[in-house]
């Protein structure tokens, strides 16, 4: 129903757009039309990974790796990937949505966005390039460290 609801004030939107403003109505669709196929390829590979995973592992799978039986390792198991996965959130939200509903738990998949999100490993080189070493290693640690802490957070939460 939410989505539906979405889907209509984005149509009236477009519609006050389109009656206010016709040709830059026409600029900014062609301009969220290139923005989807710069986007669109990263998004279907990740789409097509999760679906992947998903198949091949079951359930019970998932959930001895990062279900809410995995406990603390299943938290750090996530944490360490989403630290080293370099994946734009608007892919990494869905792909944890998959997950959460193939059997992962939340403060797995807590651990897993926000290190995703804050942590950047694969990035690091140019951090320390623009940053320093010192301030770029720094900044990834204490986001790993609040990655954790979110995620706990979020596990406490749930629970509720």
């Amino acid at each position: 129903m939410d989505t539906i609801l979405l889907y209509v004030i984005a149509g009236a939107g477009l519609l006050v757009s389109v009656f206010k403003d016709p040709a830059k109505t026409m600029t900014a669709l062609r301009k969220a039309l290139k923005a989807l196929e710069g986007i669109l390829p990263q998004f279907l590979v990740v789409l097509a990974l999760v679906a992947v995973t998903l198949a091949v592992l079951d359930t019970e799978t998932i959930s001895r790796f990062i279900g809410t039986g995995s406990g603390a390792w299943g938290v750090l198991g996530a944490s360490l990937v989403g630290a080293i996965t370099l994946i734009p959130g608007f892919v990494a939200f869905p792909a944890a949505a998959a997950l959460l509903a193939g059997g992962a738990g939340a403060t797995q998949i807590a651990a897993f966005v926000s290190s995703l999100m804050m942590v950047g490993v694969v990035t690091l080189p140019m951090e320390m390039k623009y940053f320093g070493k010192q301030a770029a290693i720094l900044r990834n640690v204490l986001a790993f460290g609040f990655s954790l802490v979110a995620a706990v957070f979020v596990g406490w939460v749930v629970s509720l």
